[in-house]
Formats: structure tokens, C-alpha cells, sequence
């Protein structure tokens, strides 16, 4: 899709991708492949070896034309951009280069002379990955319309072709909105393409959706779109059982910048690599191609090792479609858990891991001291009035002991609840109605027991008449173990008890302060307030966890 400038947009009522893999840092491909200009469009091979995209730089053939950079294997360094010639760059604009999986056929659009109308999808050919692409072949009137068709994307057996008609002109007829995700398909290779299909209203909105890219398997289809209020986002949508297209799923603010657009997303083949392009800081030039890895969440039950019980886990679900614990053999999984899903897990076996999306995590396993450690190495707290240690009482490992009358903890600013979803949880015994178990200091009591019946509540809220705290009718004074929980996904308050959502409404805004936490008493600390039991394994998280993922701490 070409983009000369960073577009407005947003999209009301989707989602941040969550699920069974997670992205790390993206990381800009450098002044080899980013010039001073635009960068656009990435798109690479299925052996990693070749990275096309386009770029109106210097020494170029139109306005903007597709380049070619190489290496030897996927640990080397890319080679210097070359451009494909004028026999594939013509004077006018080349963009949108996929190649097929086995790189012998180059999908792309151009406004050379001859075509349906400004852009055509187009195709050339090489007999071998060694020699030179053939004179390009227009995709005919059957795929290409009077009007802008771009952005073609292959899949893996090559019978279906995925692009878009580009915002700005009259879109195609038939289409959802400015812009939209098309397919055609074929019987086989050697047969015609058939009419294109739009890809419906529940992935096209009435306004912009386009550079579509299919993942290895079929079953995720990733793209770039804008909707009011928000920049150029990747976005992506599973395919459901009937094949029709789920609601378009945001990549999140750690590969979305926010304040910048992010478009023009390629999956690797093996699904464990996202290229993009992006007017982020930090680039090279007024657009850079950036990576992103794609990481499978092994540790199934986020207790930071991958064991036994992450294997139980998944042979529960065998032979299911369990997101939870399909992560092979890509970290999208192939809709069943499997012998490949077991694979990725045994690779991993025994490692210790934190999410990135655990903001502190303290497990209370120490034996003496003051000091009760925060795993992320962040937010260690220090232990007030000689709560006791008890390293063999734990519900995983050892616990801190709480009197009631004078023990807590206390940590610096760790989240403010106002910023964006997150999600809270810890394991108790013991308690008494009225007691707290983790509030903000200046701020409210984040969980503690409802001081008529010892239930778990809340009293974060937002704000106005309708504004409240959120009780259940769960008990978890009775001197049992109990996992409780807090999520608040930006739109609704729920509560955990043991891994069942025991109370939830909507609430769309909280307030929230910037200051510590108390781990063991009210906000006031008042007599009342003092925790009376056993506290373990207390966490806290930036994103809405998954219903899956608390079933599974909670076990």
C-alpha cells in the first residue's frame, strides 16, 4: 500500500492482540537497508535470505521502486540494496513486492503504461532463486479493476492472493469502506484467477484496512489500518472454522508507537519474526523498516519456570483448539494441540522466564531479612512491624505470616490503574472481614474482604454517579488457600476467586494515583485493615490477562 505520509485513525470496540505468544523489543534494520527517504513495504523470503521493499531514494527508475537486499544465512549481516532494473521498475511507481514461498514468482503493483486502471497487481517469474526475473505479466482484468489494486500478498501453496484497494480514489464497488482486503483464488497453479471476494464487514470497517499478510499456515491474517483518533496500527485476524475472518485484533503498544504510523506488516515463515515499516523515533530516515521477534509463551502457567505442570497443562488440552497451549509450530499455532506444540514446549523445558508484561512479582520465598524481593528486579518491598517468614507454609514454596495487628509492606510507585489494563493476583490464607491485602498508598484498597461477610471486593472505581466498589459474594476468609485476582481490561472490573471470574462490570475509567503499594494493610492503616494470615506469590501485570492464564496461576 503506498503511504507518502503518517494517516489519522481508529477503530472502536477491537481488541490488543493476547494470546499464546508475545512480541519483544523492535529493532530498526539499520543504515544497510534505511536510507535518508522512505522505506516501505518489507516483505521476506521463505528461507530469510532476500528482503524486498520499496524506497523512492536516489538512482531509482520512478517514483518509488523495489530493491533487493541479500545474505548468506539468516546470521549474517544484509548486503547493500539493489534495485531490480528498469526491466521491473518502470518511470512510473513499483510497491508492494511478496514473493512466493518458493521464490521463484514476485507479486507486486505498478502505474506502468497498459494497465486496468491506476494500479495493477502484476507477476514475474525466474526459473531458479539464481537467475535474473523474468518481463512482468499483468494479472489481467479478472483480478485488476478500473481502479487502485495493490499490495498483493501469496500464500504458501500459492492458490490465494490477498490485496487491497487503495484510500484516497474511488474504492473498489463492492467494498466495506475507503479501503479494503481482497482475495482471488485458483484451483491450482496452472489455473485462472477467479473474481476477487471482499473479506467482509468484520474485518473490513468503513474505512481503512490494507497490505494484508498471510502467515505461513493460512489461519492469521496481519495488515496495517487506520480508524479515527489513532495513527497507522498493525493489526491482525484469525481465521474462523468457516472460514470467514474474525474482528481485527491491535498488535499493542509495544509494536504499535501510538504517537507514529506502523504499517506494511510481513510475518516470516516460520512465524517467529514481524518486518514492518514505521515513522517511529529512532529511524534512519522519514519512514525505516524495523523487526520484531515473535516470542511463544511456554510457561503455560506464568509460575516463571517451564516444568512438569506446563506439560500437564497441555496434555489436558490435547487435541483441542486451545490458544493457551497452541504455540507450534509457529507461535500462532495451527489451531489443534499437538506433537508440534509439545516440540516448542521441550525446547524450552526447565528454563526460567518472566513475562514482559509482569511489571513485579514478588514470591515471598525468602527465609530472613527485610526485604521481600521483586523478581523483575524492579520494586523490591520492605517488611514493616516483623511479619514472619515462613519458608515451608507457602502455597508455592514459603510465605510471610502477617499478624494483624501492625505487619505490612511497602513499595515504591509500582502502576497507576488510571494508565491502561492491567491485572493483580496473590495467594492467601486466613483473613478477616474488613482485612486488605494490597492497597495504594493515598489511593484505595485494591483487594480486601467485604467487612459484613469477609467476600472478596475492590474499591478501585472510576469516577461519577454510577461509580462504586466491586463486591462478590465469594468468601475467602475461611482459612483455605485462595487465589485471588483483580483485571481490569479498559473496559471492565473482574474479579478472581481460585480461576472463576466470581464479579465484573463495566467500568471504562479508574482512578489512580501515583504512589507505592501496601501489601498486607488498608490504605489508612488502621487496626481493622491489618491482614491476619498467609500471603504468597503476589503479582502484578500491564495487560488484562486472559481468563485461561488466571485459571492456570491459580492452580
Amino acid at each position: 500500500m503506498a503511504v507518502m505520509a503518517p494517516m489519522v485513525l481508529v477503530l472502536v470496540g477491537t481488541r490488543q492482540v493476547q494470546g499464546d505468544f508475545r512480541f519483544a523489543e523492535p529493532v530498526n534494520l539499520g543504515s544497510t537497508i534505511n536510507s535518508w527517504d522512505y522505506e516501505y513495504d518489507p516483505d521476506i523470503s521463505a528461507d530469510g535470505l532476500e528482503l524486498y521493499f520499496q524506497s523512492p531514494r536516489s538512482g531509482g527508475y520512478g517514483d518509488f521502486d523495489i530493491y533487493v537486499a541479500m545474505r548468506a544465512t539468516t546470521d549474517d549481516p544484509w548486503s547493500d540494496p539493489v534495485n531490480l532494473g528498469p526491466f521491473i521498475n518502470s518511470s512510473g511507481t513499483e510497491f508492494g513486492p511478496n514473493i512466493s514461498t518458493d521464490g521463484l514468482s514476485l507479486y507486486f503493483n505498478s502505474s506502468r503504461p497498459g494497465g486496468s486502471g491506476q494500479n495493477d497487481l502484476y507477476v514475474t517469474t525466474r526459473k531458479t532463486v539464481l537467475d535474473p526475473w523474468g518481463e512482468p505479466l499483468n494479472l489481467g482484468p479478472i483480478v485488476n479493476s478500473s481502479f487502485d489494486d495493490v499490495n498483493p500478498n501469496i500464500s504458501a501453496d500459492g492458490l490465494s492472493l490477498f490485496f487491497s484497494d487503495w484510500d484516497g480514489r474511488p474504492p473498489r464497488p463492492g467494498g466495506c469502506g475507503q479501503c479494503d482486503i481482497w482475495m482471488t483464488q485458483r484451483a491450482s497453479l496452472s489455473e485462472p484467477w477467479s473474481p476477487p471476494i471482499n473479506l467482509g464487514p468484520q474485518l473490513n470497517s468503513p474505512l481503512v484496512q490494507g497490505a494484508p499478510d498471510i502467515s505461513n499456515e493460512g489461519r492469521i491474517l496481519f495488515f496495517s489500518g487506520y480508524f479515527s483518533g489513532m495513527n497507522w496500527d498493525l493489526w491482525l485476524s484469525r481465521q474462523n472454522i468457516d472460514a470467514t475472518w474474525g474482528a481485527p485484533v491491535n498488535l499493542g503498544p509495544l509494536v504499535n508507537s501510538g504517537s507514529a504510523a506502523d504499517l506494511c506488516p510481513c510475518i516470516s515463515a516460520d512465524g517467529r519474526m514481524l518486518y514492518f515499516s514505521s515513522f517511529r523515533p529512532g529511524g534512519k530516515g522519514n519512514s525505516d523498516i524495523w523487526q520484531v521477534p515473535v516470542i511463544p509463551i511456554v510457561d503455560l502457567n506464568s509460575d516463571g519456570i517451564v516444568d512438569s505442570v506446563d506439560m500437564c497443562i497441555m496434555v489436558d488440552h490435547w487435541g483441542q483448539n486451545e490458544p493457551l497451549c497452541d504455540i507450534g509450530p509457529t507461535p500462532f499455532g495451527d489451531g489443534i494441540v499437538d506433537a508440534h506444540d509439545l516440540v516448542v514446549l521441550a525446547e524450552h523445558l526447565f528454563e526460567e522466564t518472566l513475562p514482559l508484561e509482569l511489571v513485579a512479582y514478588w514470591k515471598l520465598d525468602e527465609t530472613e531479612g527485610t526485604i521481600a524481593y521483586d523478581y523483575t528486579g524492579k520494586y523490591d518491598a520492605v517488611l514493616n512491624g516483623e511479619p514472619q517468614w515462613q519458608p515451608a507454609d507457602g502455597k508455592a514454596a514459603g510465605a510471610l505470616r502477617f499478624d494483624g495487628i501492625n505487619n505490612c509492606l511497602s513499595t515504591d510507585f509500582v502502576l497507576n490503574p488510571a494508565d491502561g489494563p492491567f491485572s493483580l493476583c496473590a495467594w492467601i490464607k486466613g483473613g478477616a472481614p474488613g482485612q486488605v491485602v494490597i492497597a495504594q498508598t493515598d489511593g484505595v484498597n485494591w483487594l480486601s474482604a467485604n467487612p459484613s461477610d469477609g467476600s472478596l471486593m475492590t474499591e478501585l472505581k472510576g469516577s461519577g454517579r454510577f461509580a462504586g466498589p466491586l463486591q462478590s459474594q465469594m468468601v475467602i476468609t475461611d482459612g483455605n488457600w485462595h487465589h485471588i485476582g483483580l483485571v481490569w481490561d479498559g473496559y471492565f472490573r473482574m474479579l478472581y476467586v481460585d480461576g472463576i471470574n466470581v464479579a465484573q462490570d463495566e467500568q471504562n475509567i479508574l482512578e489512580g494515583k501515583q504512589s507505592g503499594l501496601t501489601i498486607g494493610a488498608g490504605v489508612t492503616l488502621e487496626a481493622a485493615g491489618f491482614f491476619s494470615g498467609l500471603i504468597d506469590d503476589v503479582r502484578i501485570y500491564d495487560v488484562a490477562m486472559r481468563t485461561e492464564h488466571i485459571e492456570a496461576i491459580a492452580r
